[in-house]
C-alpha cells in the first residue's frame, strides 16, 4: 500500500490564549493526529503541521498556510487534515481557491469533526454551504465591532485613536477631558 503524507493544519484567529501551557493550536493538532493514526490501515502517515495563531481565517496571509500550499505543490502532502473547515478558510473564495490548487495536485481535504468527502459533488455542495455560513458568521462579527466602535465614539468614549492633550469633547451634556496615559 502507497504511503499517503498527511498535512495538519491548526490557526487561532486571536493570541489570547496561545501562551498557555496547552492551546486551542495544540488541541486541533493532537485532534488530528489521532485521526490521521486511526485511517492508518489506508496507508495515512502524519507528515507535519502548519500552524498559524492570531491570524484570521478571512485572509490568505498567513505564514503556515503559506508553507502548506508550497509543499502541496511540490507533491510533499497528499491529505490536509483539519479540525474544522473553518480552520483552513472562512472566506469562500479563498477556499474554492485552495480547493481547486488540491484538486490540481492531487490533495484530498479532510476536517475531523464535519463528515466531508471531497472527492463527490455532494461532499463539495455540503462543504461549501458550511463556508457560506463560515464566511457570515466573519461578516457579521465584524459589523458588530464596526457598530460598536461608532456609537462608543458617538457618546465621546475613547476608543483607541490617537489621544489629542487638552482636547474636551462635549456630547450631550457630558464633557469629556481626554488625559496622559500612564505609562
Amino acid at each position: 500500500m502507497p504511503k499517503i503524507n498527511c498535512a495538519i493544519y491548526t490557526r487561532k484567529s486571536t493570541e489570547h490564549g496561545l501562551d498557555m501551557e496547552f492551546n486551542s493550536l495544540q488541541n486541533q493538532e493532537e485532534a488530528c493526529k489521532a485521526y490521521i493514526l486511526s485511517q492508518a490501515f489506508n496507508g495515512w502517515e502524519y507528515y507535519k503541521t502548519y500552524s498559524d495563531g492570531g491570524i484570521s481565517g478571512g485572509t490568505m496571509e498567513r505564514p503556515g498556510l503559506k508553507t502548506l500550499l508550497d509543499d502541496i505543490r511540490a507533491c510533499k502532502v497528499q491529505v490536509v487534515v483539519v479540525y474544522k473547515v473553518d480552520r483552513l478558510s472562512r472566506s469562500i473564495i479563498d477556499f474554492h481557491k485552495m480547493m481547486q490548487e488540491f484538486d490540481k495536485y492531487s490533495c484530498n481535504f479532510v476536517s475531523i469533526t464535519q463528515s466531508f468527502d471531497t472527492s463527490n459533488s455532494m461532499g463539495k455542495l455540503t462543504l461549501n454551504m458550511l463556508l457560506s455560513f463560515a464566511q457570515f458568521e466573519r461578516e457579521v462579527s465584524a459589523e458588530r465591532v464596526r457598530d460598536k466602535i461608532a456609537a462608543s465614539k458617538a457618546k465621546g468614549l475613547w476608543m483607541g485613536e490617537l489621544r489629542r492633550w487638552g482636547m474636551t469633547l462635549k456630547t450631550s451634556n457630558l464633557s469629556l477631558i481626554r488625559k496622559k496615559p500612564k505609562s
